[in-house]
Formats: structure tokens, C-alpha cells, sequence
């Protein structure tokens, strides 16, 4: 793997987002992509929305960095559109606002903008996760479908007096806030390939939960903290977790800082490091079923991992549900086949829960 030109990173040629992208978000965007067309009309339809409003409002009122203006942010900004290989540099602003935030807009030529209490609360290690983050956004065109979901919280409020119209679309508005919930944990994995050091990773999400007390945190006990939330309390407490991401865009820090250390852990950061990674150039031929498949198993994988006691339930029931199921095929099975006598039969039994997406059977094996 080549360098960068700036400081010795990792260069990441040709990278594609679905190298870094939650399988979750993945899935979404894969099966949002082949629908022809589909982003065209969107960001056509963003031209009523004010998106060339913003942008010149940002001209007008915020600085634009370049080499004359911001030039060190400006320097770290360009080694991460070489070091991701972005095939174009987006525009950054910086906007005076006591609040750290930074944020990425647009549909059809996104710009970043990142506030002075951004750049304030960073040290500069921690500014390239930041960044590196947003350009992860612009890298897998979020800013497309979270349009959407905006658009569709408005008209959810206009259609709130129409009780089965209204469910119907709080029932999308639902799946799309946890579509924006995993994205964000898809951009914190670009943030963590920009700045390649997770400890500069975990400092960046602990600041954006703790502010700048760093010397008062601990990285060890931060990461504990998101065990402590998954196992703590009973059923109620499983319910009340579920009830407070209602409405949130992002998920909390402290799972988010825990959910990276375990991509880390499961070897796919350093493997991307290494250089085995999908290529942009083979995007087209991204197969939709396998991305099911691999959110199936992310699901599944984060309920049979998880010591939450709601999420312990699901998989107690989902478990003796497959297990009856195998018990009543087999009685059948053996009523067909000459009731009571032990018999040999070719039938597969029924499949399991990781071999089943949204109802349909998802074969595992290539046929012969």
C-alpha cells in the first residue's frame, strides 16, 4: 500500500464506501442504488428544497477553508481526500457557533460545515476522525436518503389527523431513523480509516460525550460503561432503551465508541488497513441478497451477544419457536414416510434463523 504525500498514512486507492458502511446501512443503500433513477429525482426535487439556498448562506456567512483561509485545517482536510480517495473534494465551512458540531449537506454537491466549538473541543489528531467522518457521509451519499427522511417527518406532521395514513408513515419514518442511526456508525469507521489510530477515535466520541475534560476520562471505563447499559435492569428497562432512541438521529456515544471498538476487534479495520478492501470500480456488481444476508447476521449477531434482557427474551422465543418447528416437521415428516418406523429421508429440516431474511430462505450455498 502506497503512503500519503502529507504525513506516512495509509493511502486507500480506489476504496469503496461498502468497505467501511454498517451492513445495515449497506443493505439500504445497495437495494437504494439499483433503483434507476431513483437518487436523480431526489436531488432534482432538492432544488425545491432550498439545498443552493444553503450553500449560499454558508458563502455568505461562514469561512470558507482554502490556503489562505484556515490553511492547517485546510492541509489536514486535503491528505484525507487523498488518503480516502475521494474523486472529489467537497467544500468545508467553518461557522462561528459555541456548540460542537459538524455536519454534511446536499444532495447534489454536498459541502461539510464544521463549527468553532468543533475545532475548539478537537486537538488536531481528533479533527481528522471528525472530518474523516463527514467525508464518510459525502463517500456513501447519505445526504440522499436523510433528505428523504426529513421531507417525510414534515409530511408526517401535515398527515397526523389521518390515523391509518399516519401510522403507515411513522412506520417508515421508523425503519429510516434506524437506517440514520446505523449510517452514523458507518461514517465513525471512515473517521477511523482518515485518522488511523482508534485511540484518537475513542478520544473524539469520548470529547463529543464529555467535553473537554479528557484528563478527567478514561478510555478502559468509557467502553465499560456501553457493557454496563446492555446488561443493565430487566424487561422494563429493555423497553424503556428502545423508547428513548425514538426520534434520535445518532446513536448514543457510548454505544457508538463500543460498536467501532468491535469492528476493530472482528479484524475488518486492519484488513482494510492491509489493503483487501471492495473497489468503487466493482460497486455495480454489489449483490443485494448477499447484503440482506449479512444484515440478517449483524442483527442476529448483536441479540445473541447482547446481555440486554429484552433482547434475551427475543432470542429465548425466536430459539423454541425454530425448535417447535423442527419437532412438528419431523413428526410430519415421519407420518409421511410410514409412521412409527425409523425411516432415512433426503428432506432438509427447516431452516434456521440465519438462513432467513423478512420471510424468504437465503440459500448459503451456491447451487452445484
Amino acid at each position: 500500500m502506497s503512503e500519503s504525500s502529507f504525513t506516512g498514512r495509509v493511502r486507500l486507492p480506489g476504496l469503496s464506501s461498502r468497505a467501511y458502511e454498517h451492513p445495515a446501512d449497506r443493505s439500504a443503500l445497495v437495494a437504494l442504488r439499483s433503483l434507476t433513477g431513483f437518487d436523480v429525482v431526489l436531488k432534482a426535487l432538492s432544488g425545491f428544497f432550498r439545498e443552493r439556498s444553503h450553500r449560499l448562506m454558508y458563502l455568505a456567512s461562514s469561512v470558507r477553508v482554502s490556503e489562505q483561509q484556515f490553511a492547517d485545517l485546510n492541509g489536514m482536510y486535503a491528505e484525507l481526500i487523498e488518503v480516502l480517495d475521494l474523486p472529489e473534494r467537497p467544500e468545508l465551512f467553518i461557522e462561528q457557533s459555541p456548540y460542537a458540531s459538524a455536519m454534511t449537506i446536499g444532495m447534489d454537491k454536498p459541502f461539510i460545515v464544521v463549527s468553532t466549538g468543533m475545532l475548539s473541543l478537537m486537538d488536531a489528531d481528533e479533527l481528522r476522525f471528525v472530518l474523516a467522518h463527514e467525508l464518510g457521509h459525502v463517500m456513501s451519499g447519505h445526504a440522499v436518503y436523510r433528505t428523504m427522511l426529513h421531507h417525510l417527518i414534515r409530511l408526517s406532521a401535515r398527515a397526523a389527523w389521518v390515523p391509518i395514513g399516519y401510522l403507515g408513515l411513522r412506520a417508515v419514518i421508523g425503519a429510516l431513523e434506524e437506517w440514520q442511526r446505523k449510517s452514523e456508525l458507518s461514517a465513525d469507521r471512515a473517521g477511523l480509516l482518515g485518522c488511523q489510530d482508534p485511540s484518537t477515535a475513542r478520544r473524539a466520541l469520548m470529547k463529543t460525550a464529555g467535553g473537554s475534560h479528557l484528563y478527567e476520562m478514561d478510555e478502559t471505563a468509557f467502553l465499560a460503561q456501553a457493557a454496563e447499559y446492555d446488561a443493565a435492569g430487566d424487561l422494563r428497562d429493555g423497553v424503556l432503551k428502545l423508547l428513548n432512541l425514538e426520534g434520535q438521529s445518532h446513536p448514543f456515544t457510548v454505544l457508538r465508541a463500543a460498536e467501532l471498538q468491535k469492528w476493530i476487534d472482528d479484524g475488518e479495520y486492519a484488513t482494510i488497513i492491509g489493503g483487501s478492501y471492495p473497489k468503487r470500480e466493482d460497486d455495480p456488481r454489489a449483490s443485494f441478497t448477499d447484503e440482506v444476508k449479512a444484515t440478517a447476521k449483524s442483527y442476529k449477531r448483536s441479540i445473541d451477544e447482547s446481555a440486554d434482557p429484552l433482547l434475551r427474551l427475543v432470542k429465548s422465543v425466536g430459539d423454541e419457536a425454530v425448535g417447535i418447528g423442527r419437532g412438528l416437521f419431523n413428526k410430519v415428516n415421519t407420518a409421511r414416510t410410514g409412521g412409527g418406523t425409523t425411516t432415512t429421508t433426503t428432506t432438509a429440516p427447516p431452516p434456521s434463523p440465519d438462513d432467513v431474511v423478512d420471510g424468504e430462505v437465503i440459500d448459503d450455498d451456491p447451487p452445484s
